[in-house]
């Protein structure tokens, strides 16, 4: 019988209610699409709202400062110095640290949590790769010192610094390893109960999860300091006019994803704001080069002209009315050397000749798959057109955000229209992403495209092994140059990320790494 009350909470919270009523004053009730979500586990989330929602859950030993997430912020661990080798650090943990059920956070959980993340081998597990770590020799790169203190060791080439960046992604958060152990079955170290469950020392703990209708978020009793509000509720609303509609009539207190038009609107309506902060959400046109159906995905004259036949002016400023901004290189603005030149724009003749040249033939069709909310099925419908100038059609095919990311793991499409997110806040976040593909490495955005590029995989991989900024800076703008003007990727956009907010909300922050609120900040003004 518990069991089922959380459920009929969710279930009750979700319904649609009358008009201007309001939402309780201990709970900020959020509207969103939870169709992305696959697992809330943190050695397994890679999707946009089931991974903002990890730092409200989980803690690290180190974390993004908030303020500027350039920098490092303490968080587990209390300090760190240089280990015994050239490749390793020494952290000293929090004596006073809990998780939620009230366990200590020892050098064991930090050993078991990397451990599993590496051992389970899920989506984001190439992040704890870049250490040189695996199954086979994970067990070898840590050394006990107590129960408050853990020395971590890694193979590859990498620094101190950008080992720090690494644990603080979210594929290194920090989970209770008694609670975990409890639910494990079949040597998954607990991954089944974690997709739905939490396990972490954070301001929230996980109280129901209901794929596709809720996720009850409770304060967790042991945070210090505590969050502002008893409990946060996000809902699925799949139709952002619904959503809208929610948050004006005061039935949520928070609307993500609402379109263009739709936060335009809200300008003029009494009882809400919109407010606007940075994200590093790149969005992206991206071609399958492997793909058996439609041989000329491979070509590198489709990607040319792809890179003529985007209308980005109109896309950022009329369609997306300044919601995002142009922008064409895969490091996004606000990290350190990243490119903010735009050398293409919309010349359709320009397209037609590449096309020629290299062989593409008139009325050479492809199918687009897109996530079906905003704004993808508008700018999907904005690059059909222009493209089709140059005589290529497209077919927009849009899914529920879990099913593309499904189909991309998989490499079941022909082409995609997606964004890509930092996972900490370091160039190489998203360079071995775009640019690392090897054998038998991990499947990165390269290997899902089919791109096959050794020379540049180790161009990124000597980028990451030098600890001179501005070095390394020198690299990555000639990874970023080659990728701009010679891959199966056109980047098109850079979001800044809009929010829908009641009027009473106070506290409402996120940034350049996270991509939803930090809800431990929010209160209600009574």
């Amino acid at each position: 019988m518990n069991r089922l009350l959380p459920v009929a909470a969710a279930l009750a919270l979700t319904a649609l209610t009358p008009a201007h009523a309001a939402t309780p004053p201990d709970t900020l009730v959020v509207a969103v699409s939870l169709d992305g979500i696959i697992s809330l586990d943190p050695a397994e989330s890679f999707e946009t709202i089931s991974t903002g929602s990890l730092v409200d859950t989980y803690q690290g030993l180190v974390a993004a400062d908030r303020q500027d997430p350039r920098k490092l912020t303490p968080q587990l661990a209390t300090q760190w110095q240089p280990g015994e080798g050239e490749h390793s650090l020494l952290f000293t943990l929090n004596p006073q640290a809990r998780f939620a059920s009230g366990n200590p956070v020892t050098a064991e959980d930090v050993i078991y949590s990397l451990t599993r993340g590496v051992k389970l081998n899920k989506t984001p597990s190439f992040i704890l790769g870049e250490f040189g770590w695996t199954p086979e020799n994970i067990d070898a790169q840590f050394v006990r010192h107590g129960d408050h203190q853990v020395e971590i060791r890694w193979v590859s080439p990498i620094g101190r610094d950008l080992a720090l960046r690494l644990l603080s992604a979210p594929v290194a958060n920090i989970v209770d390893s008694k609670l975990t152990q409890q639910h494990a079955t079949e040597g998954d170290f607990g991954n089944g109960w974690l997709r739905t469950h939490s396990a972490g020392s954070a301001a929230y703990q996980v109280r129901t999860y209901i794929p596709h209708e809720a996720l009850i978020l409770e304060q967790n009793p042991q945070a210090n300091p505590a969050p502002k509000l008893k409990r946060v509720l996000l809902k699925n609303v799949a139709d952002p006019g619904t959503r809208r509609l929610l948050l004006t009539q005061g039935d949520v207190d928070v609307a993500y994803d609402l379109g263009a038009d739709q936060f335009a609107a809200l300008a003029h309506q009494s009882g809400v704001k919109v407010a606007s902060f940075p994200s590093g959400l790149i969005y992206y046109l991206g071609f399958n080069t492997q793909n058996a159906q439609q041989p000329a995905l491979g070509n590198p004259a489709l990607w040319q002209a792809a890179r003529w036949l985007v209308d980005y002016d109109a896309l950022a400023n009329q369609l997306l009315k300044g919601q995002f901004q142009v922008h064409q290189s895969f490091l996004p603005q606000g990290f350190d050397g990243a490119l903010e030149n735009q050398p293409f724009h919309l010349d359709v003749a320009k397209a037609k000749q590449i096309l020629s040249q290299g062989g593409i033939q008139p009325g050479t069709r492809f199918t687009l798959t897109i996530v079906n909310q905003p704004p993808y099925t508008e700018v999907a419908q904005a690059l059909q057109a222009s493209f089709a100038q140059a005589d290529i059609n497209i077919d927009i095919q849009p899914v529920a955000e879990a099913e593309l990311w499904g189909k991309m793991r998989s490499r079941d499409f022909q082409s995609i229209f997606i964004y890509w997110g930092p996972d900490y806040i370091d160039p190489n976040t998203n360079a071995s992403a775009f640019v690392y593909n090897v054998s038998n490495g991990p499947k990165t955005l390269a290997w899902r495209v089919g791109w096959q590029i050794p020379q540049l995989s180790e161009q990124t991989r000597n980028a990451a092994a030098i600890s001179d900024a501005s070095q390394r800076n020198v690299l990555y703008t000639q990874l970023q140059t080659e990728v701009q003007q010679n891959s199966p990727y056109v980047v098109t956009l850079q979001g800044q990320r809009q929010v829908g907010l009641r009027s009473n909300i106070e506290g409402a922050t996120q940034n350049l790494g996270n991509s939803l609120l930090f809800f431990d900040t929010v209160s209600k003004a009574q």
